[in-house]
């Protein structure tokens, strides 16, 4: 066995405090003698929502051995509050101990860039591998499977249960409902999202009509109670009445009759859409990736794929899938559909001419119109957000979720962090607020005269009456928590870090098995070093005339077993994007790290 890099861990700490230990305390110590994984997660990041996915199967089938820790390390100034996060703890069915990280004090411990980040500890309190993004699962349940033979042998494994307590269930008719939709009826037809249902309620938006979905997590067609879902989000009707449901963790299009509640499968695999992946065919034959909420504009199912970045097209008459807008890197870009960046798109609202996007990471408003052009409303990039009103150039949202068209030709948008309701008028170019107090809201929909919008963190329906003039509120502007990375202006090296896992290479059946591409915020902040090659080093030079900004870096590599007698080795694609906020200043460091897979050893 190969001689391993290890590190000592530094101390777990956390100013929240711990979730999941039933009020127990734990520390480093604890957790001697098993494998631990840090998975240091933020709540509104979509790919830690696919890690927690991949986590699940690895802690089943190594229960006795291994212990998940999540540190959850925000982003967004809302993520900092500790409520929120056991919310979201609940919310994303997290069965194991989370440390509440606000300040990011391990975060810095551990030098983590971003999210998600995965770190080994073996069972002597050693780090021994770091992989960033997510698709790693593979590689860590292999290094798992040695550690247990390796401190087996040395009699340092300790066997036993997970400290994880499971929180006390709270009897609520919804739990952190989702997205919401008016049925012909004049029902409400609620994506009821932890407990895996669908619920109609009556025009009250309360009494429970019926569930749709056996309430356990699934992937099953069906009759009302046989039918199963894995958090439900988008709801839209069809041209021939039925109901079309962004089942986002199957990552899947499913649809529900009404007249039955009969519900089968549209478009998806089941399986995650992966780079290199097909972009268009049959919709049952093609992956997607998280699919967050559906509407339909110029007479084709659009789909806010919230996985990947981009925004795809269901088309019922050809029962086809297609990419439509963005090019799956993140951040904030207009043009054509090929050439936008969108950054985890998750809700949608049509009107004849417009295809209205609330685009969540980049705190965004933005469109597309019937050419298929995309451009923004309100919002500048991944990193500024906040709660401002005003001219739509100056005004702040806070990672919204949610977007309704109103009648005036305005748009009401669920500012989910800001737990507000906002409107923008595109007569005017304003942004006002047309309610407050409004917890963690995801989705609303008109009912005659009033709003009637998800609480998702109140796990209620809450009516409005839509107001003539908007409330007042008062101005507030945010950065990310993450302190920006000192670097020396002028010449700076880029190392992205990846090592194939044990047991397998370099795929380079097919070209070059890797890929880089560099970009930044503003774009005079790199004089040069920009756009895509195959190495994973590169040199850069940084404007000194500009002081702080991002570099937005996507990286790729391909590996497959090492096994020259499998006719079909397993492949794997390991990609991540960074945004690096960076400050220059004279004589700070000139290389930047980044590690994909494995150990820098600098």
């Amino acid at each position: 066995m190969a001689k391993r890099v290890r590190v000592r861990s530094p101390e777990l700490t956390g100013g929240g405090g711990w979730i999941n230990t039933g009020g127990e305390e734990l520390r480093l110590a604890d957790f001697r003698g098993r494998v631990l994984i840090l998975d240091f997660w933020t709540f509104c990041c979509i790919n830690c929502l696919h890690v927690l996915d991949e986590l699940r199967e690895l802690e089943e089938r190594h229960r006795d051995t291994v212990v998940v820790v999540g540190v959850h390390s925000p982003k967004f100034a809302h993520e900092a509050e500790h409520r929120a996060v056991v919310d979201a703890v609940e919310r994303y069915g997290v069965e194991h101990p989370v440390l509440d990280d606000p300040e990011l004090a391990t975060w810095k411990q551990y030098a983590v860039r971003a999210w998600p980040t995965l770190v080994v500890i073996d069972p002597e309190g050693y780090v021994v591998a770091q992989h960033a993004g997510e698709g790693h699962v593979h590689a860590i349940e292999r290094l798992v499977e040695e550690l247990e033979a390796e401190h087996e042998a040395k009699g340092t494994l300790r066997r036993g249960d997970s400290p994880y307590v499971p929180p006390e269930p709270e009897p609520t008719t919804l739990r952190f409902p989702g997205k919401l939709l008016l049925l012909p009826s004049g029902n409400l037809l609620v994506s009821d999202t932890t407990r895996h249902q669908l619920v109609e309620l009556a025009e009250d938006a309360e009494t429970v009509v019926r569930r749709i979905g056996s309430g356990a997590r699934g992937f099953a067609d069906g009759g009302p109670g046989e039918a199963a879902f894995n958090e439900p989000q988008g709801l839209a009707l069809l041209g021939d009445g039925a109901v079309v449901v962004a089942d986002t963790v199957n990552h899947a299009l499913r649809r529900l009759d009404l007249a039955t509640g009969a519900v089968n499968t549209l478009a998806g695999t089941g399986r995650q859409w992966w780079r290199g992946s097909a972009t268009s065919g049959p919709a049952r034959g093609t992956d997607l990736s998280s699919p967050w909420d559906v509407a339909v504009f110029g007479g084709r199912v659009w789909i806010a794929m919230a996985g990947v970045h981009q925004l795809w097209t269901y088309d019922p008459e050809t029962g086809t899938v297609a990419a439509a807008a963005g090019t799956t890197d993140e951040g904030l870009v207009d043009g054509p559909g090929a050439e936008a960046w969108f950054a985890q798109p998750s809700g949608l609202a049509a009107t004849a001419e417009r295809l209205w996007v609330a685009d969540s990471e980049t705190s965004a408003l933005r469109w597309v119109d019937r050419d298929g052009h995309v451009r923004t409303a309100v919002g500048t990039g991944l990193f500024d957000f906040g709660h401002r009103d005003g001219p739509a150039a100056e005004a702040l949202l806070q990672h919204p979720l949610g977007v309704t068209a109103l009648p005036d030709g305005s748009v009401a948008v669920a500012d989910t962090y800001n737990h507000a309701l906002r409107r923008y008028d595109p007569a005017t170019g304003e942004v006002t607020t047309l309610a407050t107090d409004l917890r963690e809201p995801s989705d609303a929909v008109l009912v005659g005269s009033d709003i009637v919008v998800v609480e998702s963190a109140r796990h209620r329906l809450t009516r409005l009456r839509l107001p003539e003039a908007a409330v007042r509120a008062d101005a507030v502007a945010h950065g990310t928590r993450r302190a920006a990375t000192a670097v020396a202006p002028g010449a700076l090296r880029l190392d992205v870090i990846f090592e194939a896992p044990a047991g397998r290479k370099l795929d380079t059946r097919h070209g070059p098995p890797t890929r880089l591409l560099v970009s930044s915020t503003p774009p005079e902040l790199l004089l040069r070093g920009e756009g895509a090659d195959t190495d994973l080093s590169r040199e850069l030079e940084l404007n000194p005339a500009v002081g702080e900004g991002v570099l937005h870096v996507s990286a790729m590599a391909a590996s497959c077993d090492d096994d020259s007698a499998a006719a079909y080795p397993a492949c794997h694609v390991h990609q991540r994007d960074w945004g690096v906020p960076v400050r220059l200043a004279e004589g700070a460091a000139d290389r930047l790290p980044l590690v994909l897979e494995g150990m820098d050893a600098g």
